[in-house]
């Protein structure tokens, strides 16, 4: 696996770069996000997406989520209701996941028998600055394996996954690394799905 060095605030476009070119080769890439290190793909790559799959030791009906770069990229991939934009605004960028209704964009690979997809626009400049260069959206899961698990220091992060990841975005050990806040929006009713590091006061403003 290839480290680069980024700054989370100022990232270094030649270091984004190199994670862009990973992905459009179909390589899985690690990088720090606003929550924890997220490990992922291009959402095009269908034999990447099976690798992540695997490596995660996910089954076909475990959904993961989407990184974008703005609720105008996910409407593309998502169904957003006038009710849902309303809450996406108030969101993003943030630490959170929101579970909308897929588009037909999303691959079947993707979706579980709900037809759902996950949605992140990380307040992240390294994340911003991926997709802003790479184009489509990013398939994410986090580096942990397990609820209780936080992998939060690259070294560890690299002795796990150097063998099967490409390239790693390595920012240092990331501040107030927690899971994101994960909220399902069907038919415009709202579920908590996990309470994390976005805080669920910012549904009531």
């Amino acid at each position: 696996m290839l480290r680069f060095k980024v700054h989370l605030e100022t990232p270094h476009k030649r270091s984004i770069r190199k994670a862009v070119e990973a992905l459009q080769n179909g390589q899985l890439i690690i990088y720090p996000t606003d929550t924890v290190y997220g490990i992922g793909c291009s959402l095009y790559e269908k034999k990447a997406i099976e690798r992540l799959y695997q490596i995660k030791g996910k089954s076909k009906h475990e959904p993961m989520s989407i990184i974008c770069n703005s609720i105008r990229q996910a409407s593309r991939y998502a169904r957003i209701s006038t009710a849902a934009f309303r809450l996406l605004k108030r969101c993003f960028p943030g630490p959170y996941t929101i579970i909308l209704e897929a588009s037909q964009e999303i691959p079947r690979l993707l979706l579980t028998s709900r037809k759902e997809v996950g949605i992140r626009i990380p307040d992240s400049p390294v994340c911003q600055e991926l997709i802003d260069q790479f184009g489509p959206p990013v398939v994410n899961s986090s580096v942990n394996q397990r609820p209780d698990e936080l992998l939060n220091e690259p070294d560890d992060i690299a002795a796990r996954y150097g063998k099967v990841v490409d390239v790693m975005l390595d920012a240092g050990p990331l501040p107030d690394a927690r899971e994101s806040t994960v909220l399902k929006i069907i038919d415009d009713e709202v579920e908590i799905i996990r309470e994390g590091k976005g805080d669920l006061q910012r549904l009531y403003l």
